[in-house]
């Protein structure tokens, strides 16, 4: 399976990321994408970038160097409420919203709370993607949430970066995946790179959804007519 995009990644403008803008773009185009996203995640992270990093990033040009370039976020999920780290007036002016769950913004509770948290999150028509959701610290109602996320139109990521860091990660995406094939939910396979040489390396999330026969026409970063058209809706709603 071939992918035309990678969707989640991180530069050197938040400090456990290792890699500068330039090195990132290089990495996509030697590996043959034709999109990357600038994805760096919300203020309140602890070592993120300033918001003025989020409102400025429109300098780096939409094309560069062959590549085509998102410019996004990973907004931070503080609370069961669904508040963001990021105002909507900002988000509604970007290409690219990742809404994700991490340990210093939102503490892991239990279950109702985090299947209310995605639900919150799920009516909220700036978030684009649902980032790793299949961290087992966050356990969730998978039946009704994906179905929220069918109703409200939201992509569902298979990051391939939190195998490995994110407890029960295998089981919960495959979980996840099986229900998005169910529903038809679209979603994305990222690497959730930290590093350049880790950009469009999604191994581990390719091996999960080629077990359960997840249909590719639901993988929208897998066919670049499928991809281009939902970054052109997305772009034409854009509030700037």
């Amino acid at each position: 399976m071939k992918f035309i995009a990678d969707t989640h990644i991180h530069s050197i403008a938040s400090n456990h990321a290792y890699s500068t803008i330039m090195e990132n773009i290089q990495a996509a185009k030697e590996k043959g994408l034709l999109y990357m996203a600038m994805t760096e995640h919300g203020p309140k992270m602890p070592d993120a970038p300033h918001i003025w990093h989020c409102i400025n990033q429109w300098e780096v040009p939409s094309f560069y160097n062959g590549v085509n370039i998102l410019h996004g976020v990973e907004v931070d999920i503080m609370d069961a409420d669904g508040t963001l780290d990021i105002d909507d007036k900002i988000l509604a002016g970007l290409e690219w919203v990742i809404a994700s769950m991490h340990t210093p913004c939102i503490k892991p509770s239990v279950k109702s709370e985090h299947t209310r948290a995605w639900l919150n999150i799920a009516k909220n028509p700036h978030v684009d993607v649902i980032g790793h959701c299949g961290d087992g610290r966050y356990d969730f109602d998978h039946e009704t949430v994906i179905k929220a996320f069918k109703e409200y139109g939201k992509i569902v990521e298979i990051d391939n970066g939190s195998f490995g860091s994110r407890p029960h990660t295998e089981s919960n995406c495959a979980e996840i995946a099986r229900w998005c094939k169910k529903l038809e939910v679209p979603v994305v396979v990222d690497s959730d790179a930290h590093f350049a040489g880790n950009i469009g390396v999604v191994d581990k999330a390719v091996e999960i959804l080629t077990a359960i026969d997840f249909p590719e026409r639901l993988i929208i970063n897998a066919d670049i007519d499928r991809f281009e058209e939902i970054v052109r809706q997305k772009r034409a709603g854009l509030q700037r």
